[in-house]
């Protein structure tokens, strides 16, 4: 049976609260058992939640913006897919995962969010003020415990 993915996008801005609780959402899902997806750079929400991910010993791949000659890489990947891309990747990034968890970001995590509800995706929004944009077709969790019930309620358990 195909492993469950959980898409974790937000910004590649230093933000250390943000850090942190994109570091606990890798590390919950890999107590979880699903796989977790990022868009694989080494900065902000990305790199936190792969590093997460790998100390609670779950599984990460990142679809990079970049060509395989790019530096720029989480180092806590378990694998990359250079997609060279830039901005583009957000589609596939999205569309690669099972439901999306959408941590404070700008515009890039905002149009994952858009592609996430045009691709009938579910979101949950941690943290990530949407200004009300997407109404009631995201879910909005008060807190990482609310985000995760949230998840496994969209997963059935799984």
């Amino acid at each position: 049976m195909r492993k469950r993915v959980v898409g974790v996008m937000g910004g590649h801005e230093h933000h250390p609260e943000t850090e942190e609780l994109a570091a606990e959402v890798g590390r919950r899902i890999a107590k979880n058992g699903w796989v977790m997806l990022n868009g694989g750079r080494n900065e902000g929400v990305m790199a936190a939640s792969a590093r997460g991910c790998r100390e609670a010993g779950g599984f990460s791949v990142g679809l990079h913006p970049g060509d395989r000659h790019n530096r720029d890489v989480a180092p806590d990947l378990d694998l990359v897919i250079f997609t060279d891309m830039g901005f583009a990747r957000n589609s596939p990034n999205v569309q690669s995962s099972d439901v999306v968890i959408a941590l404070r970001g700008g515009t890039g995590t905002l149009s994952e969010v858009a592609y996430a509800r045009t691709y009938g995706i579910p979101v949950v929004l941690l943290g990530f003020d949407d200004k009300g944009w997407f109404g009631d077709t995201v879910r909005r969790a008060k807190d990482i415990d609310e985000a995760f019930s949230m998840v496994k309620a969209i997963l059935g358990g799984s």
